[in-house]
Formats: C-alpha cells, sequence, structure tokens
C-alpha cells in the first residue's frame, strides 16, 4: 500500500497588491511550525483566503487560523474551505472561545479600568433605558387609537400581583417604622418639653417622604425582580421571539399591562402606607406617651395640611414607571442562560432602589426651595 506523501504549508498570492491568498499543503500537528512563518508571508490587503487546496487540516490548523484571524481582525467568512474540511472548522469555531476566564487584576491601574468600564456600562444603560421609556410610551399611546392592543386581563392580574398581595407587607413595614419614628421623636422631645410635636413630626415625614419611599423599595425588591425574572425565563424559553414570530408586540402583552398596573397600585399602596405610619405613631403615642388618642387625631387635624399629602403621592407614579420600566427592560436583556436570568434581576433590583432614593432626594430638595 503506497502512503500519500504530505506537503508543508505553503501560501500563494495574486497580482502585485494582493487582495487574494491560496492555501495549499498539509495544515496538521505534524506542521505547526511551518504554519505560523506561512501566515507571516500573507499580506495586509487580504480580502479573501481560498483554503479549498489544502490537504489535510487537523484542529491545529484550524486554531492557528482562526487565531490569525481574530489578531488581524479578519472575519471568518473570507475564508473558503474544502467542503470535507467545514465540519471541522464549524465545530472548533463554536468551541474556541470557551477558555477559563483571565484571573481578577489587582492595583490601582485595574481598579481604575474597572471603574471606568463600570461607568461607561451604567451610562449604556441609562441611554437604553431612556430610550426603552420613549417607546413605551410611543405604543401605549398607539392604543388609544388602536384599543384592541389594550391587555385588561393582563392588566388586572398584574394589579392583583403588584398592589393586593404586598398590602401586608407594605401596611406592616409603615407601622413598625411610623412607631419607630414616634419613639426615636420622644427621646429627643422630651428634653424639651415638646412631646407633643411627635404628631407634626410622624404625619408629616410619612406624608411627604417615608410612605411613598419605603413603599417604592419594597415595590423596587419586589415587583422589580419578578418582573425582570418572568420576562427573562420568557427570552430563555425563546417565547419572546415566538411573540414576534406570531406578528405582535412584546411591548403591548408583556410590558404595558405590568406598567399600567404598577402606575395604578403604587398610589393606592402609598395611601395604605401613609394611613398605617398614622396609626403606627398614633399607638406610641396612645400608649407610652400618654397622649390619648382623641388629643392625637385634634392635633393631627389642626396642623395636618392637604399639600403634604400630594407632595408625596405626586411621587408615586414617578416612581412606578421608574421601576416597571426597569424590571421589564432588564427582563428583555436576558441572554438566554439561567445565569443571565439571575444577573439581571439583581442588577434590576440595585439599579430601582438606587434610582427611587435618587430621585427623591431631588424631589425633596426641588420641593423645599419651591417652598411646598
Amino acid at each position: 500500500m503506497i502512503e500519500s506523501t504530505a506537503h508543508p504549508p505553503q501560501i500563494a498570492t495574486e497580482g502585485h497588491a494582493p487582495s487574494r491568498v491560496r492555501l495549499s499543503g498539509a495544515w496538521t500537528l505534524d506542521y505547526a511550525a511551518h504554519i505560523g512563518d506561512a501566515l507571516c508571508e500573507v499580506p495586509e490587503t487580504v480580502e479573501s483566503i481560498d483554503a479549498t487546496g489544502v490537504e489535510r487540516l487537523d484542529s491545529v490548523g484550524v486554531l492557528q487560523l482562526l487565531r490569525f484571524a481574530r489578531r488581524h481582525g479578519i472575519d471568518l467568512s473570507v475564508f473558503t474551505f474544502h467542503e470535507s474540511h467545514r465540519a471541522l472548522v464549524s465545530a472548533i469555531e463554536d468551541v474556541a472561545d470557551d477558555r477559563p476566564r483571565k484571573k481578577r487584576e489587582y492595583g490601582v491601574s485595574a481598579a481604575l479600568a474597572r471603574l471606568g468600564r463600570a461607568v461607561h456600562n451604567n451610562w449604556k444603560e441609562a441611554l437604553a433605558l431612556v430610550g426603552f421609556l420613549g417607546e413605551a410610551q410611543v405604543k401605549l399611546l398607539r392604543m388609544f387609537k388602536e384599543p384592541a392592543r389594550f391587555r385588561p386581563t393582563a392588566t388586572v392580574y398584574h394589579m392583583e400581583q403588584v398592589g393586593l398581595d404586598a398590602v401586608p407587607l407594605v401596611a406592616l413595614l409603615c407601622f413598625l417604622v411610623g412607631a419607630v419614628v414616634a419613639f426615636l421623636g420622644a427621646n429627643i422631645l422630651r428634653d424639651f418639653g415638646a412631646q407633643i410635636f411627635v404628631v407634626e413630626l410622624v404625619s408629616i415625614s410619612f406624608l411627604r417622604e417615608f410612605a411613598v419611599l419605603l413603599t417604592a423599595i419594597v415595590l423596587a425588591g419586589r415587583t422589580a425582580s419578578a418582573f425582570t425574572a418572568q420576562i427573562g425565563a420568557m427570552v430563555s424559553r425563546e417565547e419572546v421571539d415566538a411573540i414576534r414570530t406570531l406578528g405582535m408586540d412584546p411591548i403591548d402583552l408583556l410590558v404595558i399591562p405590568r406598567m399600567l398596573a404598577l402606575l395604578v397600585m403604587l398610589p393606592l399602596l402609598t395611601f395604605i402606607a401613609m394611613v398605617f405610619g398614622l396609626l403606627g405613631g398614633l399607638t406610641v403615642g396612645a400608649y407610652s406617651l400618654d397622649i390619648p388618642p382623641q388629643q392625637y387625631l385634634a392635633r393631627m387635624h389642626e396642623t395636618m395640611e392637604l399639600r403634604h399629602f400630594l407632595v408625596g403621592l405626586a411621587k408615586a407614579p414617578v416612581f412606578a414607571l421608574l421601576i416597571s420600566l426597569i424590571g421589564c427592560l432588564e427582563g428583555l436583556q436576558v441572554e438566554g442562560t439561567a445565569q443571565s436570568v439571575g444577573e439581571r434581576t439583581t442588577s434590576s433590583v440595585v439599579q430601582s432602589i438606587s434610582m427611587v432614593i435618587v430621585l427623591d432626594a431631588f424631589f425633596a430638595i426641588w420641593f423645599m426651595e419651591m417652598n411646598v
């Protein structure tokens, strides 16, 4: 039996400023050293590489060609392989990037590099959120022209999930915080003989700040994560792609019902939080501060102003819009793996809580400057 003799890797160029290169010979492990030398002869002006003349090709040859293409910014589509080699090339291309990650680098320069990347990524997230807000508004306005796009059943379902199921948690939390605020305020005001001013402290703080802020933070952790996990799971199961294939809009089906549900329920939950926060202060005043309930309520009626209630309630729709958009956007950005779902869910909670607190601070400063 006569064995065929393989030739070393060879490269042939065409023209004076060659844009096409032909490969020949054996691109295998036996000629690994020759492969590197041959690739050094490829001109910078190359636009296409014909590898149909390669006699033998193994994984070493394919990896060398892939690394050469990446180093020179060449797309693999410029390569033309023999029919018998395409399956090998495709298989190696799929697993070529599955390498262990580099170890975390330490030091000032590495920390600054990570900080720069984080700022850049956060800026991209902010731009994506603004764009998503505009898209959601356009789709919402479109529903007035095309009412058939509205999904009342999904909206009511999410209203129950977002609002009714959260009432016990919000009520208990605000009642306890109201009681704590009353206790702390009484300890300070006792030294001045002004315990009765605990009524104003609890009333104004809960009507303007605590009720809407605590409610928004609870829903940012509870609802934003649920939105991201639900939509992210649909993305990973390719259900969102199926919705688009059927000619339907995922924004109409998945985003707007959740957004409307939160816009309706967050102000209602804020009102419940105000009531229970005031009840917490009333309970502490009656049982610990020797302020009878009738006197406490009379003082509250005399000192409470409608503007404090309106200031707190005006923040609720803004926080609801922010939480719903962040939760839905992070869900739609899931890349299809379980790890991505977890990462996006965590990101949505962190972003929602952070943005709620930042916006509340801006609102407080603005209302103070406007003397509202």
